[in-house]
């Protein structure tokens, strides 16, 4: 039966055609890896590197360039960490803790002639461990009964509910009176309306009105005309108390 590491999916994250392998001196515990101490002109092996990831766990696998036969590998399960450091005067080159299947382990130097790839690997094992996080925390929360307490939103028996939806009134609303219109005159005091001038009403016909008693007086009066005299053929010219044109200029003949 496979065990669980063996039968997940290895997903490559990052591959560099390029990379030097050196022994390094045994470290003392109260200095700084550097770089500088390592035989960095004449390294002890080169080969590919391959980034790979198998569940939470990723590798730093050292390959042969032409066959990929496997040189040397180091599981790495937490970056930063013991499995792959950084030196203190370069940032092109790492210190790995290589394993071999019986679990015996070592350290060893490598490092990149281009700073670009140095930059890759590290951010291909800082992108991996967010994920693994990331996953750790959403299992939590999936394992992990909610303990905070829940609002009970639903209806009590018997319980009702009052919407007041709100209605614009009507207001009372006053016409406003333009300045530049024509506008309603207030009534006369008394509720009476003024005569006519008597200007106006010196050469006017009596108008019948709509009622009989106005009908008959017409006819009263064509009566007595037809048994009067004729009139004579002095002409006599009234002459109106005032002249109805006179406030407009007359108009010169062309």
């Amino acid at each position: 039966m496979a065990t669980e590491g063996q039968s997940e999916y290895e997903s490559v994250l990052c591959v560099k055609p390029e990379v030097n392998v050196y022994r390094i001196p045994p470290r003392a515990s109260n200095r700084a890896i550097r770089a500088a101490d390592w035989k960095l002109d004449s390294p002890d092996w080169t080969g590919r590197m391959r980034l790979t990831a198998r569940g939470k766990v990723a590798y730093v696998k050292l390959e042969d360039k032409i066959s990929g036969e496997l040189f040397a590998q180091a599981p790495v399960t937490e970056f930063p960490g013991i499995a792959v450091e950084t030196v203190s005067d370069s940032s092109r080159y790492f210190v790995l803790r290589i394993q071999d299947d019986s679990g015996r382990s070592a350290f060893i130097g490598i490092g990149f002639g281009d700073r670009c790839d140095a930059f890759d690997l590290n951010v291909a094992l800082q992108d991996h461990f967010k994920w693994v996080k990331q996953e750790s925390e959403l299992s939590k929360q999936a394992q992990a009964p909610d303990s905070t307490p829940k609002l009970d939103l639903g209806f009590k028996e018997g319980q009702t509910i009052t919407l007041n939806i709100g209605q614009s009134k009507k207001k009372d609303r006053t016409r406003p009176q333009s300045s530049g219109g024509l506008g309603l005159l207030p009534p006369p005091p008394g509720g009476k309306l003024a005569p006519p001038p008597s200007s106006r009403s010196t050469n006017h016909a009596v108008q019948p009105s709509a009622g009989g008693s106005d009908t008959a007086t017409l006819l009263d009066l064509d009566c007595s005309n037809s048994n009067s005299a004729p009139p004579s053929n002095t002409s006599s010219t009234t002459t109106p108390s005032a002249d109805l044109w006179s406030d407009f200029d007359p108009v010169s003949p062309k």
